[in-house]
Parts: structure tokens; sequence; C-alpha cells
């Protein structure tokens, strides 16, 4: 079995997230670079698909923690 991709790992809340603040946000890159990580393209066009890196990977991993505490704070003001 192949493995998941990231996208397809974060299909839940992938349209919930606005992509290109995000990316802004933790990475401090555009939107499009991050559309570009999760969907795979090949943007050097050396045939290998650009991938996270392992420290962008925990770069996402630490934002998504980060927005989701941010949202339990919003919650509980409510």
């Amino acid at each position: 079995m192949a493995q998941s991709t990231v996208k397809e790992k974060l299909s839940d809340i992938y349209l919930d997230l606005n992509i290109r603040r995000f990316a802004n946000r933790y990475f401090d890159k555009s939107g499009g670079w991050l559309y570009h990580k999760f969907d795979r393209v090949d943007i050097n066009r050396n045939g290998h698909p650009d991938d996270f890196t392992d420290e962008q990977l925990a770069q996402l991993k630490a934002g998504l923690h980060d927005l989701a505490d941010r949202i339990h704070k919003a919650a509980d003001t409510l």
C-alpha cells in the first residue's frame, strides 16, 4: 500500500485552511509555495516532486498545533 501524502493526511481540514495565511504566518512563504508542497509539484523540473523536508513537516505540525490552540482559546471566549 502506498504511503499517504501530507495533503491526504490533512483531508479532513484541508479545505477549511486559508492556505495563503497559514503559509505566510508559519513559513513566511506564499500560498502558492504551500499549495505546491501539498500537491507535490515538480517546480524544479528535475523529475522529482517537491516534497516537504523533515524540518518543514515539523514546522507544519507546530503550525497546526498552534492554530488548534488558537481556535480552542477563541471558542472558550464564547
